[in-house]
């Protein structure tokens, strides 16, 4: 196997979705077909597996070697109010891992923001009424505007919604469970949800159960909130099943980076970026992505100018 693996992406489809994924990674969208509102780019989940020179990667690979899951998303409405259950519930429930993410913005439009966290005062009982009302539950939420460069943690158990307008990358436990809280109230016409004046299904009662209400985990510091952070070389993440960092490489000098007993990824977001290991050396241009298999020996040489996420 090679040192280094290019990937191409799996091109998800989703009611939500905006024009400039299926632009920038030339995905065709037929006719009635809903757009492209999220890509795929490392992923080794068999419900959307990124895809090598070796196949799918679900069948190179498997969630042990790659726990994570990165994706670049784009939205063109409101997603659904949501929650992501953690590990405990979903090994129980869902036979499947959990899912704690995060996001780096890479470009919103005027006023556009993300929705993060219950302000203080909401319980269980008030939302469920909220919910049983159908009243605006984003009027329950903390809303932040946001811009390039912002990062946020979104740890499971944390009810949220993107935007519209939005354009980030997520970096996730390699987790597909989503439980949807509250959908705006909104229904869909034939072409973007394939039921015609229909809404999409709610998960209310799991919502509920792991929907954590306590003032202290919905404080911004538990999100780990930063702005800016394409200014520095910056860590930005540990968790169980990743870590995540981002470089700004500004000049040519080569940079040497090392990583343990997970394969590391790298996902380029400006400029281009040029990989070496053992004797390999391949060019990653924007969006584009690859992955350094648990071959030889643990590390690589990054030269180029550009800002890239490595995740190890």
């Amino acid at each position: 196997m090679k040192s280094i693996i290019p990937l191409k992406p799996h091109a998800s489809h989703k009611v939500w979705g905006g024009s400039l994924l299926s632009s920038i990674k030339n995905i065709e969208v037929s006719e009635g077909q809903d757009p492209v509102g999220e890509t795929w780019e490392i992923s080794a989940h068999k419900d959307g597996p990124s895809l090598s020179s070796y196949g799918p990667l679900n069948e190179v690979s498997n969630l042990e070697e790659i726990p994570y899951l990165v994706k670049l998303i784009d939205t063109s409405e409101n997603l659904s109010v949501q929650v992501h259950p953690g590990d405990e519930y979903a090994q129980k429930f869902e036979n499947s891992k959990g899912k704690s993410e995060c996001w780096v913005i890479l470009d919103a439009k005027e006023g556009a923001g993300i929705y993060l966290g219950l302000k203080n005062g909401i319980t269980k009982n008030s939302l469920k009424e909220s919910l049983e009302k159908k009243e605006d539950l984003s009027l329950s939420l903390k809303f932040y505007p946001v811009s390039r460069g912002d990062f946020f943690y979104v740890p499971a158990g944390t009810i949220h919604a993107i935007g519209k307008d939005v354009f980030l990358a997520e970096v996730q436990q390699c987790s597909d469970i989503t439980y949807r809280v509250w959908d705006w109230n909104r229904l869909w016409d034939g072409n973007k949800s394939g039921k015609n004046g229909e809404a999409r299904e709610l998960h209310i009662d799991k919502s509920l159960d792991v929907i954590r209400f306590d003032e202290e985990f919905n404080h911004p510091l538990n999100f780990k909130i930063q702005n800016n952070i394409f200014a520095n070389d910056l860590k930005l993440l540990e968790l169980s099943d990743f870590e995540l960092y981002s470089y700004n490489k500004v000049e040519e000098s080569e940079l040497e980076l090392s990583f343990g007993e997970r394969i590391s990824s790298i996902l380029v977001l400006e400029g281009e970026i040029s990989i070496k290991r053992n004797s390999e050396k391949y060019l990653l241009r924007q969006y584009e992505a690859a992955l350094m298999p648990l071959e030889g020996t643990n590390n690589f040489k990054v030269s180029g100018k550009g800002i890239f996420l490595v995740i190890k």
